[in-house]
Protein backbone atom coordinates (compact mmCIF):
# COMPACT_ATOMS: atom_id res chain seq x y z
CA UNK A 1 0.00 0.00 0.00
CA UNK A 2 1.09 3.31 -1.07
CA UNK A 3 1.80 6.13 1.69
CA UNK A 4 0.94 9.80 0.72
CA UNK A 5 1.68 12.77 1.97
CA UNK A 6 -1.01 15.48 1.75
CA UNK A 7 0.19 18.92 2.93
CA UNK A 8 -2.53 22.10 2.15
CA UNK A 9 -3.82 24.43 4.67
CA UNK A 10 -6.96 23.95 3.38
CA UNK A 11 -9.48 21.15 6.06
CA UNK A 12 -11.81 21.27 3.27
CA UNK A 13 -9.12 19.53 0.66
CA UNK A 14 -7.06 17.92 3.31
CA UNK A 15 -10.99 15.76 4.13
CA UNK A 16 -11.45 15.47 -0.05
CA UNK A 17 -7.80 13.94 -0.88
CA UNK A 18 -8.15 11.73 2.24
CA UNK A 19 -11.42 10.25 1.51
CA UNK A 20 -11.19 9.26 -1.73
CA UNK A 21 -6.92 8.28 -1.96
CA UNK A 22 -7.94 6.07 1.03
CA UNK A 23 -10.95 4.57 -0.96
CA UNK A 24 -8.16 4.26 -4.01
CA UNK A 25 -6.53 2.03 -1.29
CA UNK A 26 -3.44 4.54 -0.47
CA UNK A 27 -2.52 5.52 3.40
CA UNK A 28 -2.71 8.82 4.16
CA UNK A 29 -1.25 11.24 5.80
CA UNK A 30 -1.90 14.92 6.36
CA UNK A 31 -0.05 18.46 7.55
CA UNK A 32 -1.54 21.61 7.73
CA UNK A 33 1.55 23.95 7.13
CA UNK A 34 4.92 23.08 5.90
CA UNK A 35 7.15 22.48 8.76
CA UNK A 36 4.58 19.34 10.33
CA UNK A 37 4.85 18.45 6.63
CA UNK A 38 8.89 18.52 7.05
CA UNK A 39 8.79 16.33 10.33
CA UNK A 40 6.02 13.91 8.66
CA UNK A 41 8.58 13.43 5.69
CA UNK A 42 11.19 12.70 8.14
CA UNK A 43 9.40 10.47 10.09
CA UNK A 44 7.04 8.62 8.16
CA UNK A 45 9.09 8.40 4.56
CA UNK A 46 6.06 8.65 2.45
CA UNK A 47 6.44 7.35 -1.59
CA UNK A 48 4.45 10.42 -2.82
CA UNK A 49 3.61 14.07 -1.88
CA UNK A 50 0.86 16.33 -2.64
CA UNK A 51 2.47 19.63 -1.92
CA UNK A 52 0.41 23.29 -1.69
CA UNK A 53 2.36 26.34 -3.39
CA UNK A 54 0.57 28.79 -0.23
CA UNK A 55 1.59 27.01 3.11
CA UNK A 56 2.12 28.28 6.78
CA UNK A 57 4.92 28.38 8.42
CA UNK A 58 7.10 27.48 5.44
CA UNK A 59 5.35 27.57 1.79
CA UNK A 60 5.35 24.77 -0.89
CA UNK A 61 8.48 26.68 -2.56
CA UNK A 62 10.52 26.24 -0.13
CA UNK A 63 9.72 22.88 1.37
CA UNK A 64 10.05 21.26 -2.15
CA UNK A 65 13.47 22.76 -2.22
CA UNK A 66 14.33 21.55 1.37
CA UNK A 67 13.19 18.02 0.11
CA UNK A 68 15.08 18.09 -2.96
CA UNK A 69 18.39 18.92 -1.29
CA UNK A 70 18.60 16.31 0.95
CA UNK A 71 19.48 12.70 -0.15
CA UNK A 72 17.12 11.12 1.55
CA UNK A 73 14.02 13.07 0.49
CA UNK A 74 15.41 13.80 -2.69
CA UNK A 75 13.51 10.72 -4.80
CA UNK A 76 9.87 11.28 -3.53
CA UNK A 77 7.57 12.36 -6.28
CA UNK A 78 6.05 15.65 -5.43
CA UNK A 79 2.51 16.55 -7.17
CA UNK A 80 2.53 20.31 -6.23
CA UNK A 81 -0.92 22.17 -6.12
CA UNK A 82 -1.34 25.85 -7.09
CA UNK A 83 -4.46 28.24 -6.79
CA UNK A 84 -2.82 30.72 -9.23
CA UNK A 85 -2.79 29.25 -12.37
CA UNK A 86 -0.17 31.47 -13.57
CA UNK A 87 2.72 29.68 -15.79
CA UNK A 88 5.33 31.72 -13.56
CA UNK A 89 4.20 29.30 -10.85
CA UNK A 90 4.15 26.51 -12.38
CA UNK A 91 7.51 26.79 -13.64
CA UNK A 92 8.80 28.27 -10.80
CA UNK A 93 7.38 24.93 -9.05
CA UNK A 94 9.07 22.79 -11.63
CA UNK A 95 12.24 24.38 -11.19
CA UNK A 96 12.23 23.68 -7.36
CA UNK A 97 11.92 20.15 -8.00
CA UNK A 98 8.58 19.17 -8.45
CA UNK A 99 7.30 16.36 -10.34
CA UNK A 100 4.13 17.65 -11.77
CA UNK A 101 1.69 20.74 -10.75
CA UNK A 102 -2.24 20.36 -10.42
CA UNK A 103 -4.18 23.91 -10.77
CA UNK A 104 -6.72 24.57 -8.02
CA UNK A 105 -9.98 24.23 -8.23
CA UNK A 106 -9.00 20.34 -9.55
CA UNK A 107 -10.93 17.29 -10.18
CA UNK A 108 -10.24 14.22 -8.09
CA UNK A 109 -10.21 11.85 -10.88
CA UNK A 110 -7.26 14.20 -12.54
CA UNK A 111 -4.99 14.25 -9.17
CA UNK A 112 -6.15 10.48 -8.52
CA UNK A 113 -4.61 9.56 -12.44
CA UNK A 114 -1.29 12.14 -11.86
CA UNK A 115 -0.25 10.77 -9.00
CA UNK A 116 -0.15 6.90 -10.24
CA UNK A 117 1.52 7.94 -13.23
CA UNK A 118 4.40 9.35 -10.65
CA UNK A 119 3.59 6.39 -8.67
CA UNK A 120 3.81 4.17 -11.43
CA UNK A 121 6.88 5.51 -13.28
CA UNK A 122 8.81 5.63 -9.75
CA UNK A 123 8.24 2.03 -9.12
CA UNK A 124 9.57 0.96 -12.93
CA UNK A 125 13.37 2.97 -12.39
CA UNK A 126 13.87 -0.82 -12.99
CA UNK A 127 17.59 -1.45 -11.89
CA UNK A 128 19.90 -2.26 -14.58
CA UNK A 129 24.28 -3.35 -14.34
CA UNK A 130 24.92 -0.36 -16.71
CA UNK A 131 27.33 2.33 -15.97
CA UNK A 132 28.30 5.37 -17.63
CA UNK A 133 31.33 8.17 -17.39
CA UNK A 134 31.44 11.60 -19.55
CA UNK A 135 34.74 12.96 -18.13
CA UNK A 136 33.80 14.02 -14.46
CA UNK A 137 30.01 12.67 -14.97
CA UNK A 138 29.41 9.10 -13.42
CA UNK A 139 25.78 7.46 -13.41
CA UNK A 140 25.15 4.25 -11.80
CA UNK A 141 21.84 2.40 -12.79
CA UNK A 142 21.84 0.17 -10.17
CA UNK A 143 21.85 2.68 -7.86
CA UNK A 144 20.73 5.75 -9.24
CA UNK A 145 23.32 7.46 -8.38
CA UNK A 146 24.83 10.73 -9.96
CA UNK A 147 28.55 11.73 -9.50
CA UNK A 148 30.23 15.12 -10.75
CA UNK A 149 34.23 14.96 -9.71
CA UNK A 150 33.62 12.19 -7.49
CA UNK A 151 31.28 14.59 -5.18
CA UNK A 152 27.39 13.07 -5.29
CA UNK A 153 24.76 14.66 -7.53
CA UNK A 154 21.14 14.51 -6.22
CA UNK A 155 18.82 14.49 -8.67
CA UNK A 156 15.12 14.47 -8.76
CA UNK A 157 13.17 11.07 -9.98
CA UNK A 158 12.16 13.15 -13.06
CA UNK A 159 15.72 14.51 -13.70
CA UNK A 160 17.32 11.00 -13.28
CA UNK A 161 14.75 9.58 -15.72
CA UNK A 162 16.07 12.72 -18.06
CA UNK A 163 19.50 12.04 -17.50
CA UNK A 164 19.34 7.99 -18.17
CA UNK A 165 17.46 9.12 -21.62
CA UNK A 166 20.18 10.91 -23.06
CA UNK A 167 23.27 8.85 -21.96
CA UNK A 168 21.45 5.67 -23.77
CA UNK A 169 20.27 7.63 -26.41
CA UNK A 170 23.67 9.50 -27.30
CA UNK A 171 24.35 11.98 -30.17
CA UNK A 172 20.44 11.68 -31.71
CA UNK A 173 18.31 14.92 -31.80
CA UNK A 174 14.86 15.05 -29.96
CA UNK A 175 12.00 17.27 -30.05
CA UNK A 176 10.65 18.61 -27.04
CA UNK A 177 7.10 16.71 -27.94
CA UNK A 178 9.34 13.82 -28.35
CA UNK A 179 10.78 14.43 -24.88
CA UNK A 180 7.94 14.50 -23.35
CA UNK A 181 6.87 11.65 -24.58
CA UNK A 182 9.79 9.50 -24.05
CA UNK A 183 10.82 10.40 -20.80
CA UNK A 184 7.33 11.99 -19.11
CA UNK A 185 5.00 9.62 -20.68
CA UNK A 186 1.45 9.84 -21.83
CA UNK A 187 0.32 10.11 -18.58
CA UNK A 188 2.05 13.61 -18.63
CA UNK A 189 -0.29 16.98 -18.38
CA UNK A 190 2.30 19.15 -18.89
CA UNK A 191 3.77 21.79 -22.03
CA UNK A 192 6.58 21.55 -23.70
CA UNK A 193 8.64 24.20 -21.61
CA UNK A 194 8.47 22.29 -19.36
CA UNK A 195 11.26 20.38 -20.95
CA UNK A 196 13.54 24.02 -20.94
CA UNK A 197 13.30 23.95 -17.00
CA UNK A 198 14.18 20.37 -16.75
CA UNK A 199 16.67 20.56 -18.60
CA UNK A 200 18.30 23.99 -17.72
CA UNK A 201 18.93 22.31 -13.85
CA UNK A 202 19.87 19.06 -15.12
CA UNK A 203 22.35 20.95 -16.85
CA UNK A 204 23.40 23.13 -13.68
CA UNK A 205 23.60 20.40 -11.33
CA UNK A 206 25.74 18.49 -13.47
CA UNK A 207 28.07 20.83 -14.07
CA UNK A 208 31.08 21.39 -15.27
CA UNK A 209 29.24 18.86 -17.82
CA UNK A 210 26.14 20.46 -18.33
CA UNK A 211 27.50 21.08 -21.74
CA UNK A 212 27.05 17.48 -22.71
CA UNK A 213 23.29 18.03 -23.14
CA UNK A 214 23.12 20.32 -26.18
CA UNK A 215 20.43 22.75 -27.87
CA UNK A 216 19.58 22.04 -31.36
CA UNK A 217 18.17 25.39 -32.17
CA UNK A 218 14.55 25.44 -33.64
CA UNK A 219 14.55 21.28 -32.72
CA UNK A 220 15.28 20.38 -29.25
CA UNK A 221 18.34 18.34 -27.54
CA UNK A 222 21.13 16.28 -28.22
CA UNK A 223 23.40 14.71 -25.57
CA UNK A 224 26.99 14.53 -27.34
CA UNK A 225 30.02 13.30 -25.47
CA UNK A 226 31.76 16.07 -27.28
CA UNK A 227 31.11 18.81 -25.25
CA UNK A 228 33.28 21.21 -27.03
CA UNK A 229 31.21 21.42 -30.21
CA UNK A 230 28.83 24.37 -30.25
CA UNK A 231 25.14 24.35 -30.23
CA UNK A 232 23.64 24.71 -34.17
Amino acid sequence: MSKILIIDDEQDILDLLSYNLKREGYSILTAKDGLKGKELVDSSNPDLIILDLMLPEIDGLALCRILRSDPKTAAIPILMLTAKGEELDKVIGLEMGADDYVTKPFSVREIVARLKALLRRAKSEGATKDSYSFGSLSIDMSTHEVNVKDKKVTLSPLEFRLLKFFVTHLDRVYSRDQLLDRVWGDDAYVEPRTVDVHVRRLREKIEPEGALIKTVRGVGYRFSPDKKGEDF
